[in-house]
């Protein structure tokens, strides 16, 4: 619905109103486009967390986690799944797995995982975790799989296809690299990933709102998730994302998000010579990727140079913008598969 027709019928509903723009700056301004894209519907809720040199500088949840009960989105509380940030989380993992020894960059995937099936190229870890092995992705309706996978059962679903082109000579993002990835640290640390990763950086994060679709689940889950049509919003179908943890199936809060945010910009957790490894973008034939390890490495619409990740699941959309130089965190989680509101969340980040 169009934003003035909207705002013509919050007059008479007693629903909460479109904020006017003009004249509002920074962080306000941001707040209002927030408000805006919650109040006409183009989200059924949002939790934003931004932070300033270590300072919340806004923190808001807007919208509803449940649309149903009208219980409205927390910044704080409530947990949606983060999908593509995931690979961040997972990012931090593996340079950990490499400063204790555990496992190096450039290792062979069949040094841990011998059973995957032979290629015609040998592929690394690296490789995996920059999306340049040749692993192949999603397949018609593969990326709203429900079945109660473990990460090692899921190589099901692609193990037998060849490989898309020679490992480090091409680029393709998919989750599939993250899954295998996840079980070769699984393997060579001899401890689930789930475990490993809440061990060694979840809790030195003191992210204990980060947790794993099979801990979020039930009756009193915290969040619904949707997806959009012309008639509103949906609830999104039932997925399974425990088997994908890795590249995509953790659920946080936008606060939990942020801390994860803050602890790359203060390069916590690992060395600058392990942060360095995960933050330089691949070459692929003699052009930058724009892709790290684990985590997208790029310039806004401004020109203004950023780690972090977007991420599109079924039922949420999320954003990780981490902005060195201007020792600034965004941290955005939607509980609604991708809304087409990107342009809006680049003007808030510019805004800042």
């Amino acid at each position: 619905m169009p934003m003035l027709l909207t705002y013509i019928k919050n007059l008479f509903t007693g629903a909460p109103k479109v904020k006017a723009l003009e004249d509002l700056q920074g962080w306000d301004r941001a707040d209002a486009i927030l408000h805006n894209l919650s109040v006409t519907q183009e989200v059924p809720g949002m939790g934003v967390t931004a932070l300033k040199e270590g300072r919340i500088v806004l923190q808001k949840g807007y919208g509803y986690a449940h649309m149903e009960n009208k219980t409205p989105m927390d910044a704080v509380a409530s947990k949606c799944r983060v999908a593509s940030i995931s690979k961040c989380i997972t990012g931090l993992a593996l340079g950990k797995m490499v400063e204790q020894g555990i496992l190096a960059w450039d290792d062979s995937v069949y040094k841990y995982v011998p059973y995957f099936p032979k290629k015609r190229y040998d592929f690394t870890l690296r490789q995996l975790a920059a999306h340049t092995a040749g692993i192949r992705g999603y397949r018609g309706k593969e990326f709203a799989l429900n079945k109660s996978y473990s990460i090692k059962e899921s190589l099901e679903v692609f193990k037998d296809d060849p490989l898309l082109f020679e490992p480090g000579k091409g680029y393709h993002y998919n989750s599939f690299d993250f899954v295998l990835l996840s079980l070769a640290m699984q393997e060579a640390s001899r401890m689930p990933f789930e475990a490993y990763v809440k061990k060694e950086v979840l809790e030195p994060l003191q992210m204990t709102d980060t947790v794993t679709p099979r801990e979020e689940s039930g009756k009193n889950v915290s969040v619904q998730h949707y997806t959009k049509n012309q008639l509103g919003f949906k609830k999104a179908a039932e997925v399974d994302n425990f088997y994908k943890l890795a590249g995509g199936g953790y659920m946080s809060t936008s606060a939990d998000i942020a801390k994860l945010g803050q602890a790359i910009l203060e390069q916590q957790l690992l060395s600058p010579e392990t942060y360095k490894e995960l933050l330089t973008p691949q070459m692929v034939n003699g052009t930058s990727s724009y892709y790290g390890l684990g985590f997208q490495v790029s310039k806004d619409r401004i020109g203004r140079p950023f780690v972090g990740h977007v991420g599109s699941s079924v039922g949420a959309y999320s954003n990780l913008f981490v902005y060195p130089k201007a020792a600034l965190v965004i941290a955005v989680l939607v509980n609604c598969t991708d809304p087409k509101i990107q342009d809006q969340l680049d003007q808030v980040s510019i805004l800042s």
